[in-house]
């Protein structure tokens, strides 16, 4: 059937070196995948056929299955290990190099480093270990990783990563997309990824006001007024919090992260009071990349002049969110969640009212009919 091909018209095509590795994988995997070769004017191209669906697990298996934890910065994958230990589950951690938290090597069952670009590498690493199933959660810094003048050395991709690259994110690098790359690579290597808030339930925003510091009128007509925009934001991709005071949009987050971007507000907006608003897109994929809020965030929140804190209800980790909601009611910032088509939401009376009993009630986010003629645009008092 290639005989007809020359063949050194195909070497040079990286596309023809991904086929037949594909094919080669497709024969050494248990479940064999059925795939039929056919040749072009210039190549060679392989369809498959009942391609298997990625396994996606709404909680972990029963105890004592091992589980695998792939772990970025932060705290969020302490907490998770935590938690799966205290169910009864081995936890083999894989921390990303350069990313992960110093705690995790001493609670983990085993602990292995690992470069963030060797996918390949985290698969035989769990497989080794009989773990099937695993969660991926944790801070990657972007922008070190960009602005690291080393990034090509440190980062050197084994061959499933540029494999995963080449089928996947030659066009789109996007959060979202990365990660199914990502699944789709471990899943075909017998690693299923989990949802990465299925072991702490209790760590997510509940809708309402969850402080005893409420906010006010103004800053719930903020959160009326730009949570539409942080629908857009989340569903084009480029960030997961926007900044808010008097409606006007102080900044809208990218690259850097909320907090730096908060940072960035604080030497925009001298005058305290603006809110922040964080989410996350309609139907986004937990099985990594969850937003979370944690302490740091709240003391950068403070020393840049923010008063209320809005979340998307069941959507947003609050890292220990009973100390966490203890911190924010001792800064005097205000934490509210917002479920995606209404929130509850406390009526603040006015100062010059005499006290009365607070009463809550149910505001529907809608789009905003335009923005308030009194103020010139552009302005921050």
């Amino acid at each position: 059937m290639l005989s007809n091909v020359r063949y050194h018209d195909l070497w040079p095509h990286a596309g023809f070196f991904a086929v037949l590795f594909r094919y080669a994988q497709g024969f050494r995997r248990s479940e064999h995948i059925g795939a039929k070769l056919f040749v072009r004017d210039r190549g060679v191209g392989l369809v498959f056929m009942n391609e298997p669906q990625l396994a996606i697990l709404p909680d972990p298996p029963p105890p004592p299955t091992p589980i695998g934890l792939i772990a970025g910065g932060g705290r969020l994958p302490v907490l998770i290990a935590e938690s799966l230990l205290s169910a009864g589950h081995a936890v083999h951690t894989l921390g990303l190099s350069r990313q992960y938290d110093p705690a995790l090597p001493r609670i983990s069952t085993t602990f292995t480093e690992v470069p963030l670009l060797r996918v390949g590498s985290w698969s035989k690493h769990l497989t080794r270990r009989g773990v099937h199933h695993a969660i991926m959660v944790g801070k990657i810094d972007k922008a070190r990783i960009m602005h690291d003048p080393w990034r090509l050395v440190r980062n050197i991709p084994d061959f499933r990563t540029f494999y995963a690259w080449f089928k996947h994110l030659r066009h789109d690098r996007r959060s979202h997309a990365i990660l199914r790359a990502i699944a789709e690579e471990l899943d075909r290597n017998g690693v299923s990824l989990m949802d990465s808030t299925s072991p702490i339930p209790n760590q997510l925003a509940e809708p309402g006001v969850m402080t005893r510091t409420r906010p006010t009128r103004e800053q719930m007509a903020d959160i009326e007024f730009v949570w539409p925009m942080l629908g857009e934001l989340l569903r084009l991709d480029i960030g997961q919090a926007i900044a808010v005071r008097d409606r006007d949009v102080l900044a809208v987050e990218a690259i850097e992260g909320t907090d730096r971007m908060i940072e960035r507000v604080g030497q925009v907006c001298r005058a305290r009071g603006w809110t922040l608003c964080k989410g996350s897109r309609a139907g986004h994929d937990r099985r990594s990349d969850v937003p979370t809020v944690g302490p740091q965030t709240l003391h950068i929140m403070h020393a840049n002049g923010a008063r209320c804190l809005a979340l998307a209800a069941g959507d947003v980790i609050m890292l220990d969110r009973q100390d966490l909601i203890a911190l924010a009611d001792k800064l005097g910032i205000a934490i509210v969640g917002v479920t995606p088509s209404r929130c509850a939401v406390p009526v603040v009376q006015p100062a010059t009212e005499p006290a009365v009993e607070q009463a809550e009630r149910d505001v529907e986010i809608k789009k905003p009919a335009g923005r308030p003629a009194s103020r010139p645009v552009g302005t921050v008092s």
